[in-house]
């Protein structure tokens, strides 16, 4: 197997399930094959058809593999646990079912994290037991998810959660065995957490199990970190732009994986907000245009 492409649901501006602005997961499929990606994401469970059926026949009408899927979800607050682990069963039985190898964990986005978005220094800390909790519910689902289920389970840092700042990411890495708990490396949430995810790569990349490509306006990003600017906010104005058009050095990426011989898939991810009036289907196809002219087939 060597580096393969594909989107997922986010870049049509699917982060939860019920959203009324949603495209019909049929048309995301329909697109997300026509913009030239053989494989798509899962999105947030509920969204496309838990019956098995139903959705293998679409992915193989419109020729895609299923990749994977996210947890999404408020690891930090232990009173949504049933939630979390609502999420994490469905999720998990509906990737084995199309035999998806990925399991994405992503701790949600937090009304206590999301005003410092991309400023280290003065985002709250956990304290030591709200943290041992914490990190402890993460590795219960990514037990759940490779024992169980005998996925690939990633860890996912991501912009205003409690998993955001590289600190919080290596000391989760350094606390949860390897075997269960891999790194799903997303480019622009790094970038955007104000650091460099090549050099993070040269460092783990022998842990990285799966990747998000995503870019970072660095213009957007800097005035965002000027003002103070929380992470919703910077969304609206823009903050994540089109793959090669950010700070993201993609073509060092590229090399990085090549030279520690990567196999499987990169999922991008142009995250947009609906109230923009984005053009996924542009975008998806431009994305896809800059990869393969840095090499990626």
């Amino acid at each position: 197997m060597t580096i393969q492409i594909g989107n997922a649901p986010c870049s049509w501006g699917v982060e939860f399930p019920d959203d009324p602005r949603n495209p019909a997961w049929q048309t995301v499929l329909k697109q997300c094959a026509e913009a030239g990606y053989t494989g798509i994401e899962l999105g947030p469970i509920g969204f496309m058809p838990e019956d098995p059926a139903i959705l293998a026949e679409a992915l193989e009408q419109n020729g895609l593999e299923l990749i994977g899927g996210v947890v999404f979800r408020a690891f930090h607050d232990a009173s949504q646990w049933d939630n979390v682990m609502d999420g994490a069963v469905r999720t998990c039985k509906a990737l084995v079912a199309h035999g998806a190898q990925h399991l994405v964990l992503i701790d949600s986005i937090s009304p206590r994290r999301a005003p410092t978005a991309g400023r280290a220094g003065e985002a709250e800390q956990m304290d030591q037991a709200e943290w041992s909790a914490f990190r402890d519910r993460i590795a219960t689902v990514a037990r759940l998810g490779a024992e169980e289920y005998g996925l690939t389970v990633g860890i996912h840092a991501h912009a205003a959660g409690f998993i955001d700042f590289e600190p919080e990411l290596e000391r989760l890495l350094d606390e949860v065995d390897e075997k269960i708990l891999k790194i799903c490396f997303d480019t622009g949430h790094h970038s955007y957490a104000g650091f460099d995810p090549v050099a993070f790569m040269k460092r783990h990349i022998d842990r990285i199990s799966y990747m998000h490509f995503k870019d970072i306006d660095p213009k957007v990003k800097a005035a965002a970190i000027a003002s103070r600017t929380g992470f919703y906010e910077a969304c609206g104005q823009g903050i994540f732009c089109n793959l090669g058009n950010g700070d993201v050095d993609f073509p060092a990426v590229r090399q990085i994986l090549l030279d520690a011989g990567f196999e499987g898939w990169c999922t991008v991810e142009q995250d947009c907000d609906p109230l923009l009036d984005p053009d996924p289907v542009a975008d998806a196809k431009a994305n896809r245009a800059y990869l393969q002219s840095i090499g990626f087939n």
